[in-house]
């Protein structure tokens, strides 16, 4: 592990032969500005969180536009003949996959005392020791051998291949093979947090070491955790990819482009780009607030307050504990009906926290639901650590709901204080809860502020904006590259 670690670049595997595409002799496909695109997203599965439903959502709407567009994932979930699952453990060797294969046969007795431990050592102590030495070090996990795979899996040569969060709870991507992917296709990363630019974590909250080299980590549990403070390393190994790479880089907000250009990436980066996330205004819009409580099993009289976020209390990027605080304070200080406050994003049971209320709902896949506890809300909260510009806030607005944040990272591109919400300091429960309690006594300036919201993202954050502004750029890069790509 010295300062100069280099880094291995094994050619990537080209499987079985690339296909054509029509248009590549079609004379209708001569102007190039006209052609279908072919685009391969990367993402860690293909329906999942908020960067993973961005990455599914362009993948959607370039198909529907005329586009071939295909995903590779780390983990898919359901059937679709353009979805297909990075094959990670097929390419590791023999003896790994024989020790997987005894783990799965004792599947059947995973109930039984002891029999999980034993899966567990035999997929990862005995299985690939190396590899889990290496982790338990605090070194992130690169040993993704399916990644050589990733330009073969579709049926024809993408002529872009646009990568979201490269990192999940267990990995799924080599990045050591970016250099090799950015030289043989244009390479767009579009970032969704931080933590290519650091040396483990998503966001580094008020720590500046991923300026400098990270090493003397304040907090190894930040996601992804890491076991052993590896991060000068990580952050090392990280450099000397981007140092080998030439990729385009877009962010979700300028707050986090403007980190990226100030990070290990900057050498890698051809051209930055902002590009906002966008709500589907077809779906999250404003309605009946009424016939919304009724549809969710929400009371119809009293204020209703709410928060989405995937595993809401023990998120280490939300603030669930100032949420919680300031709810205490609202209960104790309203004088009207009994204060519902809805968790939208994990199962367990409900609280109470004085006159009010705390209902926990489990993550919604379906976004027709998740519109409709928009829709049953009064106001819409959102503290957070860290956010690099959180859809739940954009989701509120489309369905004309006024907005209480804290004013961190990407979040003030978004909110106009006193305009469409209000922003509070991380960690203030009081001025959290006295911005709350502004809005539940004043239903005009609520609604009036909901309005400006909902305009905010027809003008700003509409998805069809989000998607035609990724596709103008596809257009440039590939003017600007000639149509390169390596068969």
């Amino acid at each position: 592990m010295s300062d100069g670690a280099s880094i291995t670049l094994p050619a990537i595997d080209p499987g079985r032969r690339f296909g054509r595409s029509p248009c590549d002799s079609a004379p209708a496909c001569s102007e190039r500005a006209e052609r279908p695109l072919r685009v391969l997203h990367v993402s860690a599965a293909d329906h999942m969180g908020g960067a993973e439903q961005v990455g599914h959502m362009l993948f959607d709407a370039q198909r529907a536009r005329g586009h071939e567009a295909w995903m590779a994932v780390g983990k898919r979930t359901r059937e679709h003949p353009a979805v297909f699952e990075i094959p990670n453990d097929r390419r590791r060797h023999a003896w790994a996959r024989a020790c997987e294969a005894a783990a799965a046969a004792l599947e059947p007795m995973s109930n039984v005392k002891g029999i999980k431990r034993v899966q567990l050592t035999l997929r990862e102590t005995i299985g690939q020791p190396m590899r889990t030495r290496a982790r338990k070090r605090g070194e992130e996990d690169f040993e993704f051998p399916g990644t050589a795979e990733l330009l073969s899996l579709a049926p024809a040569m993408p002529h872009l291949v646009h990568l979201h969060n490269l990192h999940s709870p267990r990995g799924y991507f080599d990045l050591r093979r970016l250099p090799e992917i950015s030289r043989r296709v244009p390479t767009i990363v579009t970032l969704h947090d931080a933590w290519l630019l650091a040396g483990h974590c998503a966001h580094s909250f008020e720590c500046e070491r991923w300026r400098t080299g990270c090493g003397a980590c304040p907090d190894l549990s930040i996601y992804p955790p890491v076991d052993r403070d590896a991060t000068a390393f990580n952050w090392r190994r990280k450099r000397d990819v981007f140092a080998a790479s030439r990729v385009y880089v877009s962010a979700c907000s300028q707050w986090l482009l403007d980190r990226a250009r100030e990070s290990l990436v900057s050498p890698a980066i051809v051209e930055g780009r902002v590009i906002y996330n966008g709500v589907d205004r077809s779906i999250f819009c404003p309605g009946d607030q009424v016939e919304a409580r009724a549809a969710v099993g929400l009371p119809v009289d009293g204020p209703v307050l709410l928060f989405a976020a995937n595993g809401v209390r023990n998120n280490c990027f939300k603030d669930f504990k100032t949420m919680r605080a300031s709810l205490a304070i609202v209960a104790e200080r309203w004088a009207g009906p009994a204060v519902t406050f809805v968790a939208l994003g994990e199962d367990c049971p409900p609280e109470q926290v004085g006159r009010a209320t705390i209902r926990f709902v489990p993550f919604q896949r379906d976004p027709n639901v998740v519109a409709q506890y928009h829709r049953a809300a009064d106001v819409y909260l959102h503290a957070a650590r860290a956010d690099s510009l959180p859809i739940a806030i954009l989701e509120a607005f489309a369905c004309g709901r006024s907005v209480v944040a804290s004013r961190v990272s990407g979040i003030p591109e978004q909110i106009e204080e006193g305009v469409n919400g209000h922003m509070a300091p991380v960690g203030d429960a009081e001025t959290f809860a006295a911005r709350v309690l502004e809005l539940l006594a004043d239903p005009v300036k609520r609604a009036a502020m909901g309005e400006r919201g909902a305009a905010l993202v027809a003008e700003k954050f509409d998805v069809r904006q989000q998607v035609e502004a990724y596709e103008k750029w596809y257009r440039e890069i590939l003017e600007r590259e000639g149509g390169r790509t390596s068969r």
